[in-house]
């Protein structure tokens, strides 16, 4: 259960990092900053994701 909650930690943060790098270099003005804040917010979800102690079910 472990590597499928770090994969997805994982494709947050990559689609973050894409995110914020199409805003960055394709937009301008205030959507570009928009776009970046958007995709720099997926960045740092998805690390504190990756740091987040997991619950276990006793079954």
């Amino acid at each position: 259960m472990k590597t499928k909650a770090n994969t997805t930690s994982w494709v947050v943060t990559g689609l973050g990092a894409a995110v914020t790098a199409v805003g960055a270099t394709a937009l301008s003005g205030p959507a570009a900053a928009g776009v970046i804040g958007f995709g720099a917010a997926h960045i740092v979800l998805g690390v504190l994701d990756m740091f987040r102690p997991t619950i276990r079910n006793r079954s």
